[in-house]
């Protein structure tokens, strides 16, 4: 049966699935912090690790009484986040599912799995490729004689907090372009035909979002642009299929 023989769901409705969505992934995330907390010093070693090589005995400062504790506290609530990641993916599935048709809510086993797998995938890029590019040309840069890093744990861990998410959230783009193609909102020849403004787009969002130097930018552009060109092919699979069906339903 098809969402056009359902009663729609008035906005109070949207809303109270909308709060009871949140605060499951919030409940999910407190979940994850409490276990991550048990491991916060391995897991700070790890955060630790791309800048460490360009510190002196690779040991970051703190200046506040307060930082190294707050510090844990972050350190916790990132792993937490990206720990949780499929069950919060699916909390938002759960959100968008009553919009769809019959057909197009087979997708749900997929949209999680790939959602998981684009935001851990850009949380890995970012550390194993960004990272160590981007600290290699700013620590370095205009020679080591004649300056010496001191990182405190509170700049660095607001940089590697804020950009690691950044990162997993942009590279669920495919993801969100697919959804929007599924509801008809885009199709893949929108897409193919804006893909010039696409571009200047993303080299705009890579600019903002990376280290500032040109290594990182492209680090970022390159992938991004690729996933772009991933969403043209996979609107045009299931978007496009799912706006056929959604007409021949209607007609």
């Amino acid at each position: 049966m098809s969402n056009e023989e359902e009663a729609p769901q008035t906005l109070v409705e949207h809303l109270s699935d909308l709060r009871k969505c949140l605060l499951r992934s919030v409940i999910a995330v407190v979940v994850g912090f409490c276990v991550c907390w048990m491991f916060r010093n391995q897991l700070f070693e790890i955060i630790k690790q791309p800048i460490a090589p360009f510190l002196k005995d690779g040991s970051l400062v703190f200046t506040g009484p307060m930082d190294n504790f707050l510090a844990h506290i972050k350190i916790s609530l990132l792993a937490s986040i990206i720990l949780s990641c499929p069950f919060w993916i699916y909390q938002v599935w759960l959100f968008i599912a009553p919009g769809l048709y019959e057909k197009e809510k087979k997708y749900g086993i997929a949209f999680i799995f790939s959602g998981s797998f684009l935001f851990l995938l850009g949380v890995s890029f970012v550390y194993f490729i960004v990272y160590p590019m981007a600290f290699d040309f700013l620590m370095n840069f205009g020679g080591s004689g004649n300056t010496a890093p001191m990182i405190t744990i509170s700049e660095y861990l607001s940089f590697f907090t804020t950009t690691t998410l950044v990162f997993g959230a942009a590279f669920e783009m495919p993801l969100v372009l697919t959804i929007l193609g599924i509801l008809g909102v885009i199709d893949h020849h929108f897409l193919a035909s804006k893909r010039r403004y696409a571009i200047v787009i993303l080299a705009a969002l890579s600019a903002m979002i990376t280290p500032p130097d040109v290594i990182s930018m492209f680090a970022m552009l390159v992938p991004l642009s690729l996933l772009y060109e991933l969403s043209i092919f996979l609107v045009k699979v299931l978007g496009d299929k799912g706006s056929d069906e959604t007409d021949l339903e209607s007609a």
